[in-house]
């Protein structure tokens, strides 16, 4: 990381945001002096942000119009409940509507959730399946940039919005999962996913073997002008001849190859899944 550079993974949601977005181009929709919060988490004596915890921005990248939607991770560990996962679905409905006019508006996702906001179940499922449909339409005009650098990670139905975007970019320090490491012992047991085994987790689902496996699209370092230069590289590569989610034969052939009454390991996934050219 060059002297002037600073690290992304430490930024807040909203300083991303802003440093993804040409200078002097970040405006906010509905920020926290809008006060939209959650209608729910105050009577679970939970104290709600008013922005809660999604930020979303319209700017320009390079000068082209863009939005920015970014998941706040510190606040109730990223997860999606009723108004955040409308503003993201609406964020993105609203990118494709501008697309639809004639004007080519980008789009970048930020994620750092633990997925569903549990207090919020089935409001939380409903907004992220709205935000599935949202990103499989925007995607056919133009590409829907993920970006998963941590430390929260990806997991649950978020961890699928992830995979439908067009591109999707990590560092070392994210994870990708359907299911969170803590979930996966809780139902399987210690024995089976020893969610405080860090190497062993990262092994797994982290950002590195991810990529080497296929499911991220670039690989860099936590450094914001390295992300910058990736997102721009990825959104300047247009739409993807194929997209991973319409590879759907190709990995239901990989997951019939596995032996579930043995204990899958990095090696066994990396031998199955492993794309040879990515180191």
């Amino acid at each position: 990381m060059k002297n002037n550079d600073i690290s992304f993974i430490e930024l807040s949601a909203r300083e991303r945001a802003r440093r993804l977005l040409d200078e002097g181009s970040f405006r906010e929709l509905l920020d926290p002096f809008e006060q939209i919060t959650s209608p729910w988490l105050e009577q679970q004596g939970i104290v709600p942000e008013f922005d809660d915890g999604m930020v979303v921005a319209k700017g320009t990248i390079d000068g082209k119009p863009a939005v920015i939607m970014a998941i706040e991770g510190v606040f109730q560990g990223g997860s999606m409940g009723e108004v955040s996962g409308a503003k993201m679905a609406a964020a993105l409905e609203l990118a494709a509507e501008d697309n639809r006019k004639g004007i080519a508006t980008q789009a970048v996702l930020l994620f750092e959730t633990g997925g569903v906001r549990l207090q919020e179940a089935n409001l939380g499922l409903a907004a992220i399946a709205d935000i599935h449909s949202a990103i499989a339409d925007l995607r056919r005009y133009v590409p829907v940039v993920g970006i998963t650098a941590g430390t929260v990670g990806c997991f649950g139905g978020m961890s699928i919005a992830a995979g439908l975007c067009s591109y999707l970019i990590v560092t070392r320090e994210a994870r990708l999962g359907l299911n969170g490491p803590q979930v996966i012992e809780q139902e399987a047991g210690i024995e089976e996913y020893n969610s405080r085994n860090r190497p062993f987790i990262w092994s797994m689902t982290g950002g590195e073997v991810r990529y080497k496996n296929g499911f991220a699209d670039a690989y860099v370092d936590d450094s914001v002008e390295k992300v910058k230069k990736s997102m721009v590289g990825c959104l300047n590569k247009g739409l993807p001849k194929k997209l991973r989610s319409a590879c759907y034969d190709y990995y239901l052939a990989k997951l019939n190859s596995v032996d579930t009454s043995k204990q899958v390991d990095a090696a066994t996934v990396e031998s199955i899944l492993g794309q040879g050219d990515r180191k």
